[in-house]
């Protein structure tokens, strides 16, 4: 399948659960589903199989302690096709907020990519266990003891 690339942002809501409450324009155009496609549906309606179930848990676990948090995110179209996003999730006081904007490709390419193939094939060596996204957290834990920041400089020292 194809990489789609878009300009503006990608805008949604969603509820505490994650369903989409709203979703705007280039959100649509982008994920290719009509408005009442995405209001109503669960956000993961866009998971991309290549997104590390750790990095998930990452975001859902920063998120619901009331943090805001950047990350980046595959997400797949309704046809199959994939984007990268840079993602910005903010809590609100009914759910959560998400702008979305393109990434840098060389970013993707060199940096993002790799490290989530990685944690995701060790996700699927433990066949997608809890074991297995613990094995996968710690390879992001490796990554930034590493270069000696935390998750949040990271992001921000490459977005």
């Amino acid at each position: 399948m194809a990489e789609r690339t878009f300009t503006g942002k990608i805008i949604s809501e969603t509820d505490k659960n994650g369903i989409i409450t709203m979703a705007n324009d280039v959100f649509q155009e982008v994920a290719m589903y009509s408005e009442d496609e995405l209001v109503g549906a669960n956000h993961n309606i866009v998971r991309h199989d290549d997104m590390p179930r750790a990095a998930f848990n990452l975001v859902w676990s920063t998120i619901k302690t009331g943090k805001d948090i950047r990350a980046f995110v595959i997400n797949k179209a309704k046809n199959g096709d994939h984007y990268w996003v840079l993602a910005h999730i903010t809590p609100t006081a009914d759910g959560y907020r998400a702008e979305r904007t393109a990434p840098d490709p060389a970013i993707v390419k060199d940096v993002i990519a790799p490290l989530y193939k990685t944690m995701r094939d060790k996700e699927a060596e433990f066949n997608f266990s809890n074991e297995g996204m613990e094995a996968s957290t710690q390879i992001l834990l490796d990554v930034l003891a590493d270069k000696g920041v935390s998750y949040d400089e990271l992001i921000n020292s490459i977005a």
